[in-house]
């Protein structure tokens, strides 16, 4: 076999591992969601216990990441990804198999542990892997993947439980957990970032911090926004956050460099993911909502109505990654913001307690294609911002500000939705589904002028080129 063919083969097996891998993690932020009747049925439990069952993925996951990344990044990628898919895998197993409601929800935060060690690492094992040229493509199949699984968690939820059993929504990893161990350990190169020393006071100011805000943020529309437990940890939260960025920028070697965010393109396509997470989840949680409770549809009926848009990723996300390699990111993951505003905006005209299918159709095919748009590229100009060495730390902050924009999102979309409406009739629920939606539709316009802020010129992106010597040298070792 050729060098080249290795190469390319190595390249491939990059993008099959990591996009799986990437698939698995996402689908389970919301995957639960449309099966916590039948969880509550066999397991008992309340409210407050059910609502755990989601947060606790969403808590761990969200405040590990950074540090998911800097372990990679400090000790091998490929290592750390590996033991993060064998934890995220055996914490699968253990939910499927939970006896009670605490089980469960213990099972379910060492779950978004594992997934927060494995998802930064992702793209930076794929980045390796990948020849400059063609990572436009690479990420938009990447992308592509993630983006369905996001959007596609509520109809793999409710399908599995409606037709087999809610177990089977965390029996699904395993399979799969299990293929993908030993084809990681095969075909994927180690690399590593700096060789820098851990960050501890810089971890433990991140993780408290991130803890705080995103544990306020999920409990805040169940528990009260003027809880004393809320309040303390977005309060909390917010003065540990202040307190890492102040020590980073003064730290010899910290975990997040504060200089990253000097580069426009650095800190306008961060700012466009949280703003676009926040405005999507928001969306889709209440839409699926809707879907159901007002238009009476089951949970596969509505998932399967939702395909122009949870599905549109598929077809469009590795041609808007071609797009990008050719003309740059920036115009691609503006215009995909912009159709998503336009998307939402248009729901929220055309949404009533007894629409038909095809007046939702154009939002939801305009939508898909917005976001199907914005996933590709968005994550070229992430690791395309920063020297190679710093990719899985810029990938961690990434990815862990899309996680605190999707829990904002829930709890501003929720919050709006209690104002104006509630679920006492189906033209109550589009009360207050209305206004959030108009909501959701700004967020992701704001996010589109972020995106705007990013330099036209793709000087940014040509500096991973200099990987390619890079990657020779870090990736020499298996």
């Amino acid at each position: 076999m050729s060098q080249q063919t290795a190469r390319r083969g190595g390249a491939a097996w990059a993008l099959v591992i990591t996009s799986v891998a990437g698939f698995m993690a996402a689908l389970d932020n919301l995957v639960v969601t449309t099966a916590l009747p039948s969880i509550r049925e066999d397991l008992g439990g309340g409210l407050h216990d059910l609502e755990w069952t989601v947060s606790a993925y969403t808590l761990t996951f969200a405040v590990l990441l950074m540090f998911g990344a800097a372990l990679g990044d400090r000790f091998g990628r490929r290592r750390l990804f590996i033991a993060g898919l064998a934890v995220f895998t055996g914490a699968s197993a253990a939910a499927a198999m939970a006896p009670g409601i605490d089980s469960l929800i213990a099972a379910r935060a060492v779950q978004g542990a594992g997934a927060a060690v494995m998802m930064p690492l992702t793209l930076t094992l794929l980045t390796a892997a990948v020849p400059a040229a063609k990572r436009g493509m690479a990420y938009g199949i990447w992308g592509a993947v993630n983006g369905l699984a996001v959007a596609s968690g509520p109809l793999v939820g409710g399908t599995l439980t409606e037709h087999i059993s809610w177990q089977w929504i965390f029996w699904l990893n395993v399979p799969l957990g299990l293929a993908l161990l030993p084809l990681a350990r095969l075909r994927l190169a180690e690399s590593h970032g700096t060789g820098s020393p851990l960050d501890v006071p810089g971890t433990l100011l991140a993780s408290g911090g991130l803890f705080g805000i995103v544990y306020g943020l999920v409990r805040g529309p169940v528990d009260g926004w003027t809880g004393s437990l809320v309040l303390t940890g977005l309060f909390a939260g917010t003065a540990l956050l202040v307190g890492f960025v102040l020590y980073s920028m003064r730290a010899k070697n910290p975990m997040l460099p504060m200089r990253l965010f000097r580069s426009r393109a650095f800190s306008g396509i961060n700012a466009a993911s949280l703003l676009m997470f926040l405005g999507m989840f928001g969306s889709i949680f209440l839409l699926s909502q809707y879907m159901q409770g007002v238009l009476g549809y089951s949970p596969t009926e509505a998932g399967l109505r939702m395909l122009p848009w949870t599905g549109m990723p598929m077809l469009i996300a590795p041609i808007a990654g071609i797009l990008a390699d050719r003309i740059g990111g920036r115009p691609v993951v503006a215009a995909g913001l912009f159709l998503q505003a336009l998307g939402l905006g248009y729901m929220s005209v055309v949404a009533t307690a007894d629409a038909s299918y095809t007046a939702q159709l154009p939002a939801l095919i305009v939508s898909g294609i917005g976001m199907a748009l914005y996933f590709a590229p968005a994550a070229h100009l992430v690791m395309s911002s920063v020297r190679p060495e710093e990719q899985g730390v810029a990938s961690g902050a990434n990815n862990a500000l899309r996680e605190v924009g999707g829990a904002l999102g829930i709890a501003v979309m929720a919050s709006i939705f209690a104002a104006q409406g509630g679920y006492e009739s189906g033209q109550t629920f589009v009360d207050g589904m209305r206004p959030a939606l108009v909501t959701g539709s700004a967020v992701v316009g704001l996010a589109g002028i972020a995106a705007l802020l990013i330099p036209t010129r793709r000087r940014t992106e040509r500096q991973a080129d200099p990987a390619e010597p890079a990657r020779v040298l870090e990736t020499a070792s298996h």
